[in-house]
Parts: C-alpha cells; structure tokens; sequence
C-alpha cells in the first residue's frame, strides 16, 4: 500500500484533544476518515465543531456521525443525564473527591467508541484508528489509560479479519503522555484549528470557563503561553 493509499479512522469529538489528533494523522500521511458520536451528550454542540473541522481537512465526505442515544437513556453521567449538574471551579458541592472517578466519567463510551471505529476501519481499508485518549492532564477516566488502550488492541486483533490475516488495525494514541500545554504547542505547529473547537461540557455558543474540561484547556494554553481563540461566557 501506497503512503498515499494509507487510511487512518479519527476518533473525533470536535474537542481540543481529537482535532489535534486529526493534525497528528495528516502529518503522518494518512488519508482521513472521522467519526463522531451523538450519545446524547449534554454538549452536542460538538458535534457541529467535528463537522466543521472536518470541512477544515477536506474530509466532510467522509465524515461519519454514528447515533449512540441508548447512553443517554442509561444515564449515570452528568454528560447524559439532566439530573446529575456538571462540576463547577468555585467549590460546587458535585467536584469530586481526589482520586476519584468524575460524574462526568460516561460508563463504557470509549469502549464503544473504539469498538465502532474498529469496525469502520475494518471496512474502508483502514490501518489505524486514532484517539484522543490522555494520560497526565485528563480527568480520571478509566478509558484513557495506557492499560486500556493495550488490551483493545488485543482484542482488536483477535476479533477482526485483517487481524487474523496478520495485519492488525493498531490504536494511535499521539497525545497520551503529553500535557495539554504540550498538546496545544504540537498543535500549532501543526496549524491546526483550535478556533474550530470547543471543550466546554455544558454545551453552550460560549465556553463556560468553570467546568472541569474549560479548566484543563484554559490551564493548557496559559502554560502553553498562548491564548485561546473560542469565546467564553
């Protein structure tokens, strides 16, 4: 296979993090395929800045939306149910305790999530699905850790025709040991659009600025000594 030829699935939520990631595979050379999911998150307006970059790659064509609404019917996140309030920085009684799992944490989605790319990439003829997934400046979720990674991969090759034929998808994981200044510095180097992004997770035109999420992007270009470029309320 060509390196024009090569494929690779994005994972791409219309965040900061994934949309570096969609710099990170252009780079590599690879011909883009996003895909996002609508699970019912609080904040789907993300799913308006996903297209966006993906129209900002060139890729809107193949820029795949997958329905996941059964998550909100299971709830259990703040992120999917209305009952349960997004943690603010001003000593809102929901901030979690240290070292425990946020309520922002939504059960199985990255399993989901990588999953489904799995076998969109299976499908297109892709060998590598890349995803966002951090390990330094993220938010406590289980499915963003090294380990995790590691054994879905595993599967991914026990479970997949070109895994059995001896050409396993492998999971890109670019931004896993970096922090998010470090993040935000490989992304502008690379030009890639954090105005077209958003991280907020509460889901409005403008930016909260207090959630958990807004505080990590914040913090990341401050220690990046850069400014953001999206609005904030």
């Amino acid at each position: 296979m060509s390196q024009q030829e090569r494929k690779a699935v994005i994972i791409l939520s219309g965040g900061l993090d994934s949309t570096t990631c969609m710099g990170f595979a252009k780079e590599a050379g690879y011909e883009l395929y996003p895909i996002t999911f609508d699970y019912g998150q609080r904040h789907r307006i993300e799913l308006n800045n996903a297209r966006s970059v993906a129209r900002h790659y060139g890729v809107e064509d193949r820029f795949k939306i997958i329905s996941l609404g059964f998550l909100r019917d299971f709830g259990g996140s703040a992120l999917t149910d209305d009952a349960i309030a997004v943690p603010r920085s001003d000593g809102d009684a929901t901030e979690q305790e240290e070292g425990e799992i946020p309520v922002t944490y939504v059960p199985g989605r990255n399993l989901l999530f990588l999953s489904i790319a799995t076998s969109f990439a299976e499908t297109v003829g892709a060998e590598a699905i890349y995803i966002g997934v951090n390990a330094l400046d993220y938010s406590g979720y289980p499915d963003c850790r090294p380990e995790f990674i590691a054994k879905v991969e595993e599967v991914m090759a026990l479970a997949t025709k070109v895994g059995v034929e001896g050409k396993p998808i492998s999971i890109k994981t670019p931004l896993i040991m970096l922090t998010k200044a470090q993040i935000i510095r490989e992304g502008i180097r690379m030009d890639v659009p954090y105005q077209l992004t958003t991280s907020c997770y509460n889901g409005e035109e403008k930016a909260c600025g207090e959630c958990e999420s807004c505080r990590l992007r914040l913090k990341g270009f401050s220690d990046a000594g850069m400014a953001d470029p999206i609005a904030y309320s």
